[in-house]
């Protein structure tokens, strides 16, 4: 056996309290490497005749990337506390793997040798809104959704839809027009909304805000928030706001009194300035987002900007009955300022959504006491290089997604914010090179995986558009100009996922991942309830074999409502190009 590849921490993603009394164990191996494993646990203070008692349990594969196979255990102490090891085989070899090192035999002299998870303390265990894992979000850029009250609309706005964005060009798109129009996302399956920043800023995508406290009058006003909420929630939609704590804008009151005076400015130490007078050119003198010397980054270490920035998080909870925050730049800011905005808005509301905008491995922050989830930039960009770009082949995309799983606690994974493209990224149409065949396959993917899936406004009905400012399109909303295929595609794969428990929280499983025809099959399980999902993402027709033996059991065409009872040993999936199927399978 390969030991320099064999690795467990008793920590983070490979040792984790799911709940109250259980504990989920990983352990990773060199891939194709070793047979089984069993895991050695037991009491630390279990003793008999000098000897630690422990007991043995088989450990489960649940998956291997390019490089590694994962196996995962779950066991719930009596006392809630564990010692443990881990015994692997391969072949005639045996390894007993301790946090001491390796052993041919488990010793029994010394607790000390094993792992330890000392107690599960229910505070500690990680724990995101449960209402999150069953919700479809849609991101909404309010200055392009719809444009309820042109009677607010800035100056200078241009008709809707009349021609392509600018970085500084509006259209009059408001908080009424949202309401106009919430009939359509109730229709389309949607049970979630976030908002990009709608807070006073002098930019069309308002991350260069002005003031926290007020809602940029061009979107409407705080009544009419309170209406849009309140009619959400009547129709079953969760709303969650974009809060901008990382930076401010250049017309922020305080900022504005550092520039007229400067070194004796009360609020001088809101920011990170490294000398005086301030300075735009060449770069500024004071720390921003990236260099832009419009959003002077916040000092949220010093106490009265976390003071004021956690008032603003717990103002619009209160007043207005938001249901979630999402945090932009979240990593520049440090844990401590997260730490305490978790308390204070937990205790004003304690199944709101914390949202982090994170791009990289976000472990440090999803340990239960910053953020119940981050945007899950990982699983877009490998399903976008599988599926849109085709960069990638079925086996390294399987291998990527299993990695993303096992990159954090199931937990974690149960409420990550899973999405496609947002006001940031191109298109998704506009990446499938205008393949509506292939856009279906991602919504397909995006809606069956993990996690909370979020549909980027648009999208849905075939919208396209590079780069920002292009992603930033006006909504199209004459039918005629609307993909109805994939609006309907969309519109029936989210009923799906509302109706069958398993596509929402069921355990995914990758059972077959061909790099030759690039076709792929994934089963979601959650108790009694199973869906195969299998996909043809290639030009060619495909018959694909289903890798599972279903004799004895009903299979039900999720698409077209068609059952039938599989009798065949083997049974294969005829799909066209960039075809797919989704099958219930049932016991007769």
């Amino acid at each position: 056996m390969r030991k320099e590849a064999i690795h467990h921490r008793p920590t983070d993603n490979f040792a984790y309290a799911y709940d109250g009394e259980t504990i989920h164990l990983r352990l990773r191996t060199k891939k194709e490497d070793v047979d089984r494993v069993e895991l050695l646990h037991g009491d630390p203070y279990e003793w008999q005749d000098g000897a630690w008692q422990f007991q043995t349990m088989p450990m489960r594969k649940t998956g291997s990337d390019e490089l590694f196979d994962y196996w995962f255990a779950e066991v719930k102490p009596p006392y809630r506390r564990l010692r443990y090891g881990f015994m692997l085989h391969s072949g005639e070899e045996r390894l007993v793997y301790t946090e001491k090192g390796f052993y041919v035999e488990a010793p029994i002299d010394d607790t000390a040798y094993y792992f330890c998870f000392p107690f599960v303390h229910r505070g500690d265990v990680f724990e995101a809104p449960d209402w999150v894992k069953d919700t479809v979000w849609y991101q909404i850029f309010p200055e392009r959704f719809a444009n309820g009250n042109p009677a607010i609309s800035p100056e200078g706005a241009r008709p809707w839809g009349s021609e392509d964005p600018t970085p500084t060009s509006f259209f009059g798109g408001d908080l009424q027009g949202i309401i106009d129009h919430l009939d359509y996302l109730v229709d389309l399956g949607v049970t979630g909304i976030y908002l990009t920043p709608i807070f006073r800023a002098p930019s069309n995508h308002k991350y260069d805000t002005a003031d926290y406290f007020e809602i940029d009058p061009h979107f409407g006003d705080k009544e009419t928030l309170k209406t849009l909420v309140q009619r959400c929630h009547e129709k079953g939609i969760r709303v969650m706001l974009d809060a901008v704590f990382n930076h401010c804008g250049y017309g922020f009151a305080p900022f504005q009194d550092v520039l007229k005076n400067g070194e004796s400015s009360t609020y001088k130490d809101w920011f990170h300035i490294r000398e005086f007078p301030l300075q735009t050119e060449p770069r500024p003198n004071y720390d921003t987002f990236a260099f832009v010397p419009q959003m002077p980054k916040l000092n949220t270490a010093h106490p009265e900007v976390k003071r004021y920035l956690l008032d603003v998080a717990t103002y619009w909870i209160r007043e207005f009955d938001i249901d979630g925050w999402r945090l932009d730049v979240a990593n520049e800011i440090d844990h401590e300022f997260w730490r305490e905005f978790r308390r204070v808005v937990k205790a004003q509301k304690p199944d709101i959504y914390i949202l982090g905008e994170i791009w990289h491995d976000a472990m440090p922050w999803l340990r239960g006491d910053q953020f119940d989830a981050v945007m899950n930039y990982p699983f877009t960009d490998g399903a976008l290089r599988f599926f849109a770009k085709e960069e990638i082949g079925a086996r390294q995309f399987a291998d990527r997604m299993v990695h993303v799983l096992h990159s954090y606690p199931n937990n974690v994974n149960e409420a990550a914010f899973n999405l496609l493209g947002s006001h940031d990224t191109p298109r998704i149409l506009t990446v499938c090179g205008g393949d509506v065949r292939k856009a279906k396959l991602l919504f397909l993917f995006q809606l069956t995986f993990t996690g909370s899936p979020c549909i980027y406004y648009g999208d849905e009905i075939g919208m396209t558009g590079g780069n920002d400012p292009e992603c930033r399109k006006c909504m199209v909303w004459d039918p005629e100009q609307q993909n109805n295929e994939l609006h309907q595609h969309v519109k029936q794969l989210i009923a799906l996922r509302k109706q069958y428990r398993a596509l929402r929280r069921g355990e995914i499983t990758f059972l077959h991942a061909n790099d030759e025809t690039n076709s792929l099959i994934y089963e979601k399980i959650d108790g009694n309830e199973t869906v195969l999902v299998i996909m043809n993402r290639s030009d060619e027709k495909a018959d694909i074999p289903i890798p599972l033996d279903v004799r004895g059991k009903w299979l039900v065409n999720l698409l077209t409502g068609e059952r039938f009872a599989a009798e065949a040993e083997t049974l294969c999936a005829v799909l066209p190009p960039y075809g797919f199927v989704l099958y219930a399978v049932e016991r007769w």
